[in-house]
């Protein structure tokens, strides 16, 4: 197959045409907005049976309809309703979650459930990427992707958490957890005093993204 036609020297052209757009270098026509660009990849893909859109809707689905922080406060409130549950959650949290039918990807071999304390604050990041339990907790927020957040946290983590509006008093220990490639955390938050006999769906209610990647409390 002649190099121009085949898919890496496909690829190559377009890298190059995109240096030559972003160093300033005259091209022959404007560059494409990041919009139009993915717009040409997924109708190439769709031309060639890939079927592309039907997979781009179907992510959009699972993002807005399955992929969301209920699922991670459906966990948290029955955790502290359910003292059994907690222990087997804080043990393998995967087999845990999977008993309210919650499933993660393969590749999240392990999840870690950091329990809360008055004097112990676990924080999540992830300094390589933006990885989450995205199943359990929901797509990761924009500022959690930010390399200001994932490169700061684990160094100034009391500074970044007060920017954040969580300002901790100094003898409580802040603990940083990096996600890796096979496992996720989520935090389980404590309990607020105020909530103590109300039922699970309403302790649902107030359990944030946030708060179960620790950069809030409830």
């Amino acid at each position: 197959m002649n190099t121009v036609e085949s898919a890496s020297g496909r690829a190559r052209g377009a890298g190059f045409l995109y240096w030559l757009t972003m160093s300033g270098t005259p091209t022959s026509r404007p560059a494409a907005s990041v919009e139009q660009r993915v717009d040409a990849i997924q109708a190439a893909l769709d031309e060639r049976g890939m079927k592309a859109t039907g997979a781009v809707g179907e992510l959009g689905h699972l993002a807005q309809e399955q992929w969301i922080p209920q699922n991670g406060a459906r966990v948290v409130a029955k955790a502290w309703l359910d003292p059994a549950f907690r222990a087997r959650l804080l043990a393998d949290g995967r087999a845990a979650v999977a008993e309210l039918g919650l499933t993660m990807p393969k590749h999240h071999r392990h999840l870690a459930v950091l329990e809360n304390t008055p004097k112990v604050q676990n924080v999540i990041c992830c300094t390589q990427c933006s990885c989450t339990a995205f199943t359990i907790i929901g797509l990761p927020p924009d500022w959690y992707k930010d390399l200001e957040y994932r490169s700061r946290v684990v160094r100034e983590s009391r500074t970044v958490l007060r920017e954040m509006g969580l300002d901790l008093s100094p003898d409580v220990e802040i603990r940083v957890w990096d996600t890796t490639a096979d496992t996720r955390y989520m935090v389980l938050p404590t309990q607020p005093p105020g909530t103590i006999g109300w039922s699970e769906d309403k302790l649902a209610e107030i359990v944030t993204r946030d708060s179960m990647i620790g950069v809030a409390r409830l």
